[in-house]
């Protein structure tokens, strides 16, 4: 007989429930879908680091010491499973990333750090991502394929086809490098745009498909529009079928299916040269951005949480390691917002900088041009 744990309840949380400690398992493990347990708590760390992250960001958008907040709180699962499997780094034969402005998580775990998020958050002239001068989430990675974000809703479904005809050409020149995809992250309510249509039909051309691997993360709300109200279907995979295009729909709040999903589009993708698209249903714990208070929603479900629980039901992890895992993360954060809020902030001088490349027409106008750094 297993013997039961004295370890109280974690009391950030006040959720979890008593467990009989067992021996640690080697998987975890959601109807038939398999994780390692080494991957679940890899998984598990990055999400607390997210939530640290966006959490210290609302903060920040309160208090002052930002100007506006828009994030992905209860997208954990999805994003960080996503960053851990991107093929990273330069050029054709790796991934491209056309994402939105939920993705935190993803350029977590891929490697980006905090102070990185911070920076642009806080306007900071050190922002690698636009030097100070683009909302928070807005990444630019070039040397991550991470093609720049912006703000106009799902304008990347328009590109992601036009990186896609770049690495499927490579792959045909290149066929030891013919596994980099392309990567397209949106919203669901973005899928009412022509942008989302051009996607599906420009990447199912006859003997021309593209390498896309589309996804929507469904969270059932616009900025404040029930998506049930404005939708005759109840699956955006659906809007696939006309297209022939493979679709599926899953639980994007569960690590362990979320993972397996992403594993087999990916997968897909890769060997068959074919677009895929990938319904994930998530959370928005919340609200839509700082701009509506950012109100936790609190009949919203908690990846986070569950995820957690689900460790500790199966004896993969424990409360004082958890509480470790999570102080450590608002330590990481905490610590981002201070060395950040030292650093300056871009200046009315070098608006134009990063603006313009360097032509032949700089000697006729020499006035209207400041030039690449060092140019």
């Amino acid at each position: 007989m297993a013997e039961r744990s004295e370890d109280p309840p974690d009391v950030e949380s006040g959720s979890l429930r008593r467990t009989r400690r067992v021996a640690a398992p080697a998987v975890i493990r959601t109807d038939r879908e398999v994780i390692s347990a080494e991957l679940a708590l890899t998984i598990f760390r990055q999400m607390i680091r997210t939530r640290a992250l966006e959490e210290r960001s609302i903060k920040m958008s309160k208090s002052g010491e930002a100007y506006f907040w828009i994030g992905g709180p209860g997208e954990e699962a999805f994003n960080v499973c996503l960053g851990l499997q991107v093929h990273k780094g330069f050029g054709p034969a790796f991934d491209y990333l056309h994402l939105h402005y939920r993705n935190a998580g993803i350029m977590l775990a891929m490697g980006m750090p905090m102070l990185d998020h911070v920076r642009q958050l806080a306007m900071r002239w050190t922002d690698p991502h636009s030097k100070g001068r683009n909302f928070v989430g807005h990444y630019a990675v070039k040397a991550w394929n991470v093609v720049p974000v912006t703000s106009v809703i799902e304008v990347q479904f328009a590109m992601a086809p036009g990186t896609a005809l770049v690495q499927k050409r490579h792959g045909l020149k290149n066929p030891a490098e013919a596994e980099g995809i392309t990567v397209v992250v949106g919203g669901e309510a973005g899928t009412a745009e022509g942008d989302f249509e051009s996607c599906l039909n420009w990447t199912t051309r006859p003997d021309r498909e593209l390498p896309v691997l589309m996804m929507v993360t469904n969270n059932r709300f616009g900025i404040s529009t029930d998506f049930q109200k404005v939708s005759s279907e109840s699956r955006i995979a659906s809007r696939a079928i006309p297209y022939g295009i493979r679709s599926e729909t899953v639980d994007g709040n569960d690590p362990v299916v979320i993972w397996n999903a992403l594993d087999r589009a990916m997968r897909y993708c890769r060997r068959e040269r074919k677009p895929f698209l990938l319904e994930a249903m998530v959370s928005r714990m919340h609200g839509h951005s700082s701009s509506s208070g950012a109100q936790r929603i609190w009949d919203e479900s908690d990846p986070l949480a569950g995820f957690e629980q689900k460790l500790l039901d199966s004896g993969a992890i424990d409360v004082p390691v958890i509480k470790a895992m999570k102080e450590e993360a608002k330590a990481e954060a905490d610590a981002a917002v201070v060395e950040a809020m030292k650093e300056p902030e871009p200046t009315r001088e070098d608006v134009e900088k990063f603006t313009y490349a360097p032509s032949e027409v700089d000697a006729v106008y020499p006035k209207d041009y400041t030039g690449l750094p060092g140019a």
